[in-house]
């Protein structure tokens, strides 16, 4: 049993990684992973061929029935959701957060795979982020092969309109960042437009509150007006990472307002994605931020 258990642990970084892309919560993938050891530690492992492959399997499985059960409840609100982040102060990732981030996984394409079917966020999750042939993807979810690859096909192309790929150099990430938040906090309409993508999307997650929106805003004129009122919070704001990218938390006397994940493509900011819903916050880990 602990050499069985010695190979699931083994697996465990990559579980996670898979059910947090599926799920949009680190407690929810977590519980998931821990749901894969449960009905592994209930078979005999000499019928397992493949035991990365089986264990991929039934944390997906067990992802696709939480994600349907989540879409019967309506547990997700139908208009702005913004998922967990996972934040990091801005000197670097610890080593979980290195494993769980270890590839591209914004929070902006955390949004996006948000507003998947299950069945979709399946598909794509595992193929093209996983690299699960889309024999195993159909076998999953009873589905032949060219309808799994129709449905990742479907889901690659909100993927691309929703979530351009941040750009790799960091620091050049910060730099943009910081030439935002220095606009705001100036009023510096013509500062903050040349920092952001024509284009640009800011959605805002305040949860049931209903002091707090849950908005969708669009276009570099409509975003920099609102960021220019917004000035007043700009001297409560830290930097960190958030998802992996240049982001920032928003503390005031203690208690965290927000957390703002930024997506610099092509040297602009194409996405700001703002979590500001008090309940979730609260179990967000921000103690390095003085919350």
């Amino acid at each position: 049993m602990t050499a069985l258990h010695d190979r699931f642990e083994a697996q465990r970084p990559r579980l996670r990684s898979v059910a947090y892309r599926m799920l949009g919560s680190v407690a929810d993938a977590d519980d998931a992973v821990q749901e894969a050891w449960l009905r592994l530690d209930r078979t005999d492992p000499t019928e397992i061929d493949n035991l990365e492959a089986w264990l991929t399997t039934v944390t997906a499985r067990v992802c696709l029935n939480a994600l349907r059960t989540r879409q019967r409840r309506r547990e997700v609100p139908v208009d702005v959701h913004v998922p967990e982040p996972v934040v990091s102060p801005a000197g670097g990732l610890g080593p979980e957060d290195e494993a769980l981030l270890a590839d591209s996984v914004g929070l902006a394409l955390m949004v996006v795979l948000d507003s998947l079917a299950p069945a979709e966020r399946v598909a794509f999750v595992l193929h093209d982020l996983f690299a699960v042939p889309f024999e195993e993807v159909a076998d999953l979810l009873d589905r032949t092969p060219a309808a799994a690859r129709q449905l990742a096909s479907r889901a690659r192309r909100r993927v691309r309109g929703g979530a351009p790929a941040p750009d790799p150099d960091l620091a050049r990430q910060r730099e943009v960042v910081d030439a935002f938040f220095a606009a705001a906090r100036n009023g510096d309409l013509d500062g903050l437009i040349a920092v952001l993508d024509p284009e640009v999307v800011l959605r805002a997650d305040g949860g049931a509150s209903k002091a707090r929106q849950t908005v969708e805003i669009r276009t570099a004129a409509v975003i920099a007006a609102q960021a220019a009122m917004a000035a007043k919070l700009s001297r409560h704001v830290q930097p960190a990472l958030v998802n992996g990218t240049a982001g920032a938390v928003v503390v005031v006397n203690g208690t965290p307002f927000s957390v703002m994940a930024f997506t610099v493509h092509d040297g602009r900011i194409a996405a700001i994605d703002v979590l500001y819903d008090p309940e979730r916050l609260a179990r967000l880990d921000l103690t390095a931020f003085g919350a």
